[in-house]
């Protein structure tokens, strides 16, 4: 189960993507390398893999992409096929259940066709095996049969490239990950390289909005164009309704404080993490069950949708004891800290408090 699976669907930072996200993502997307904003060193290196394969009139090495969703994982597997002139099968790891719905896609490819295969890490343990072979000698073996009769009948596949994305590259077995001829780790964005997203996004989506209204936009995105892009239809909807349809900082701040985004970019969820564990627990520790308690939410939320985010910021902590809030959660929520938490003053939890008396764990992790 992927952690986003967590993920209330109204919440307007989720970094995973909906129906209506992917429909405005498809007329958003660039189609070449050069069209594509950030993730500078990536596209350097990918632009060389493709030039060189052009060169050579071959297929280009298999591509793992990984990092966090909304970087543009799926956008650059089209842009590859568009740089090759190929066309592309798009399919994911939850869909390949069986090693039999693999040979299916497999055996079906034509030559040189890009496969982009998302959330690669969810595949069965079945379809990764035969994914090996394909892979490295471009044939799978089709058993034909059961029991004693069974027979593997081996099929040769044309030449083609994979391009795997992960969010999770730590769960993909070695043999797998060594089979990808190039790796790519996708990074959270800069707010400058977001601004550009943004700007962008609303050229192609009509909206006037100066430089000002951009940036605050971006600064409230999470490092993720996805939730940029997001933010900017609901300013959007905002400014048309209310106003006269331009974007400026006060009409994005305006705009993102009714949908309860603020300026670091938490949301509701957020903040009641922190205001839970600052109010009703003096700043921690506290273990995650008895916080995710006292928010209302189940554990899994909390730790799989909220705290990446908040530990990112460096506003929570994760010790053996439990949660600790640090100093920027109390300044950011406008709360003074209790003299006695060493975490609270300096923003870094003392050592008595991640390592507790004696080395014991926590009761809660």
């Amino acid at each position: 189960m992927s952690p986003y699976d967590f993920e209330p669907a109204d919440r307007l930072v989720r970094a995973g993507a909906d129906g209506e996200d992917q429909a405005v993502e498809a007329a958003l997307r660039p189609k070449l390398l050069d069209e594509f904003i950030g993730q500078e060193r990536v596209r350097e290196q990918l632009s060389l893999v493709l030039q060189a394969a052009r060169k050579r009139g071959a297929a280009p090495d298999h591509v793992l992409l990984s990092g966090p969703p909304g970087l543009g994982k799926t956008t650059l597997s089209m842009i590859i096929a568009a740089e090759l002139n190929a066309p592309i099968r798009i399919t994911s790891g939850p869909a390949i259940q069986h090693a039999g719905d693999l040979a299916a896609i497999l055996s079906s490819l034509t030559e040189g066709e890009v496969l982009f295969l998302d959330e690669i890490h969810r595949m069965s343990r079945p379809a990764e095996e035969m994914l090996y072979m394909a892979m490295e000698d471009y044939r799978v073996d089709v058993i034909v049969g059961k029991g004693p009769g069974a027979t593997a009948i081996p099929l040769e596949l044309p030449p083609f490239t994979l391009v795997g994305a992960t969010t999770r590259a730590g769960l993909l077995p070695p043999p797998l990950r060594d089979r990808f001829g190039f790796t790519g780790h996708m990074e959270f964005y800069a707010p400058a390289e977001l601004e550009r997203v943004v700007h962008r996004s609303a050229a192609l989506l009509d909206v006037a909005i100066d430089p000002a209204g951009a940036a605050e936009i971006a600064g409230r995105s999470r490092g993720t164009p996805r939730i940029a892009n997001r933010l900017l239809r609901r300013v959007r909807d905002y400014a048309q309704v209310r106003h006269d349809g331009v974007v400026d900082r006060e009409i994005a701040a305006q705009a993102l404080k009714v949908y309860e985004v603020d300026a670091r970019g938490l949301d509701r969820l957020d903040r009641a993490v922190l205001d839970a564990l600052l109010r009703l627990f003096g700043g921690g520790p506290v273990g995650l069950s008895t916080l995710a308690v006292a928010v209302g939410e189940e554990a899994e939320t909390v730790e799989e949708v909220a705290e990446p985010f908040l530990v990112r910021e460096g506003l929570l902590a994760r010790t053996p004891r439990g949660r600790i809030a640090t100093a920027a959660a109390w300044q950011h929520l406008g709360l003074t800290p209790p003299a006695h938490s060493a975490a609270a003053r300096t923003g870094v939890p003392a050592q008595s408090e991640l390592f507790p008396a004696g080395g014991a764990a926590a009761e809660e992790s």
